[in-house]
């Protein structure tokens, strides 16, 4: 078990997702940052679906209530046991009583703790990943305690792997034509790949907004299914990128839409960072 002695800021238990429910308008949910959720399972050789604790800018301040293994993958930042620096994306041998801080952020914004055989979490529609109005509560809170899968597996050879800067500083977005982007003029089509864009301080896990516009938008189309990573075009020009929670139908035109690894990509870029969007075609 641990014990959360601070939350951190926006923490909170992430898995791969709530799927099979979306007919209802429930959304998929989920880890970010898929590239490095999956890495932080596959360090402890967890099942890749175990649960962690995703947290943006600054994690939690754990304490440990017994002994196990853990690791952080994601954004570069200080990473504390007892005080001491430790390294990110390698394997953290963790004794009874110890606390591990989860410091700033320095290059991406959002981490990953995994800890062995994951978190026992309570599951709602098959998923631990918290969500307000699913979930009893949507992020992480101060003293609360987290079950723990119980395991007597011990990891000899501690793995530990690089940084792969490329994940956290790419400024070139790939992303696909969406099924309304021939709706969009020629004027639109090329600013839309040309212009520089910058996060919001408005973005969250539902959708990220851009402080730039488009030059023109496009009419309201009829109710459509939307999903993570649809990029939509409002009336006014307003570009919004939908993440994780995002809601699973909406009318805006959907322009474009981003893989797996853009999502990634685009969900490390912290507030005011810039990029461009950049075309592929379906493989």
């Amino acid at each position: 078990m641990i014990k959360i002695l601070s939350a951190g800021y926006c923490s909170s238990i992430q898995d791969a997702g709530r799927f099979g429910f979306r007919h209802l308008g429930v959304p998929v949910s989920g880890c970010m940052d898929l590239t490095s959720y999956n890495l932080a399972n596959a360090l402890l050789n967890n099942s890749p679906t175990c649960s962690v604790i995703e947290s943006t800018y600054i994690g939690p301040r754990i304490q440990f209530l017994a002994s196990t293994y853990v690791t952080v993958t994601g954004a570069q930042c200080q990473l504390l046991l007892n005080s001491h620096c430790v390294s990110i994306n390698t394997v953290l041998s963790i004794k009874k009583g110890d606390i591990l801080e989860v410091g700033k952020t320095r290059l991406g914004c959002r981490n990953y703790l995994s800890i062995l055989d994951g978190f026992n979490h309570e599951k709602t529609l098959n998923s631990q990943s918290q969500y307000k109005g699913i979930t009893r509560y949507s992020q992480l809170q101060k003293n609360h305690v987290i079950s723990t899968n119980q395991s007597d597996r011990l990891i000899r050879n501690r793995a530990s792997v690089q940084l792969n800067k490329q994940l956290f500083n790419s400024y070139l977005i790939p992303a696909l034509k969406g099924p309304e982007f021939s709706l969009l003029n020629k004027q639109t089509k090329t600013k839309l790949f040309s212009q520089s864009f910058s996060l919001s301080s408005q973005s969250n896990r539902m959708a990220f907004l851009f402080n730039q516009d488009l030059p023109a938008g496009t009419d309201e189309i009829i109710t459509s299914s939307v999903q993570p990573g649809t990029v939509q075009l409002t009336p006014s020009g307003k570009v919004i990128v939908l993440m994780r929670d995002a809601q699973t139908t909406g009318g805006y035109a959907r322009i474009l839409q981003l893989t797996n690894l853009a999502i990634s990509q685009l969900s490390q870029l912290p507030v005011n960072s810039k990029f461009r969007f950049m075309p592929i075609k379906k493989p």
